[in-house]
């Protein structure tokens, strides 16, 4: 499940962030097993969404939201997750990085009539500060 950023849960919730480049071994196995993670994860206690776009470098951005730091610890350790770990590694990633971060705010900006997302007051449409105040 992709949420748009117009959807992104309200602050505080935690986010890990993951930069992947594929190693181009067995594209069609890795796809399959990114399907059940994606699937399983969704299932998960804490789980609240996902966005993920490709890079101009080929690379994969993903950022995947949870409630809680435990979550996030919980889903690493997932037995099946844990073997889709050790298989990427073996021969699927040539490259990742992992980030994982608490959002304690969030604001954002949107011009003109297609703007998704109503501003409040204050112009902001999520979270609890005002631009210019990270």
């Amino acid at each position: 499940m992709a949420t748009p950023y117009w959807t992104r849960p309200e602050p505080p919730y935690h986010v890990a962030i993951f930069t992947i480049t594929p190693s181009g071994i067995d594209p069609e196995g890795y796809a399959e097993m990114n399907k059940r993670m994606v699937k399983l994860a969704e299932a998960q206690p804490g789980y609240l969404g996902r966005e993920s776009a490709v890079l101009p470098n080929g690379s994969d951005l993903v950022v995947i939201y949870y409630a809680d730091a435990e979550s996030i610890r919980t889903w690493k350790r997932n037995s099946e997750h844990v073997v889709a770990q050790r298989l990427g590694r073996q021969k699927w990633l040539a490259r990742y990085r992992v980030e994982v971060a608490r959002v304690e705010r969030a604001y954002e900006f949107a011009a003109g009539p297609s703007a998704n997302a109503a501003p409040d007051a204050e112009g902001q449409t999520c979270g609890s500060a005002s631009p210019g105040q990270d």
